[in-house]
């Protein structure tokens, strides 16, 4: 399984690729439409000196775009707009929290959209999970000081060439 850093564009990319070769995955989520844009709010201690969006979009299960968006297009784009703290996003992707729990306790926060929409569409949570750790994820607070810098530095150039 190959090592990806958390909020990069490799990440995102090869999630998709491995997402889109396998069916089984399209099967599970075959029910789901949409068009979500997750917001990990700012935390320099993490290496994200500003907000990050990343946009999931699916229709009946086809991934039609997963990818790190700017906020702009973001909130023209999204039906849905959640946002947490990169903290609260790792509980959920490592899998010690639930989606659905956080979200009722005001952890993840719906910031455009119908609450009754996120509900409709909660149910395939999991599924999305599973999608974006399809490879092993690392964390910035996992990371050595030097790891970090080197995170920071990736970080900016590719905010700056993508305009995110």
């Amino acid at each position: 399984m190959n090592t990806f850093y958390y909020c990069t564009p490799e990440w995102l990319k090869e999630s998709a690729e491995i997402y889109r070769s396998n069916p089984q995955a399209g099967e599970k989520l075959k029910k789901l439409s949409g068009k979500m844009v997750y917001r990990v709010k700012a935390d320099p201690s993490w290496g994200i000196e500003k907000d990050i969006f990343f946009c999931l979009f699916f229709e009946q299960g086809k991934l039609l775009r997963l990818e790190l968006i700017s906020e702009e297009d973001g909130k023209r784009e999204a039906e849905f707009i959640i946002g947490a703290t990169p903290q609260a996003w790792k509980k959920i992707l490592r899998k010690e929290s639930k989606f659905i729990t956080d979200f009722m306790l005001g952890k993840i926060k719906l910031e455009k959209g119908s609450k009754i929409g996120v509900l409709a569409v909660a149910p395939h949570a999991n599924n999305v999970v599973e999608l974006l750790t399809c490879v092993q994820l690392v964390f910035p607070d996992e990371l050595s000081i030097d790891e970090l810098e080197q995170y920071k530095a990736n970080m900016k150039e590719f905010r700056k060439e993508l305009a995110v």
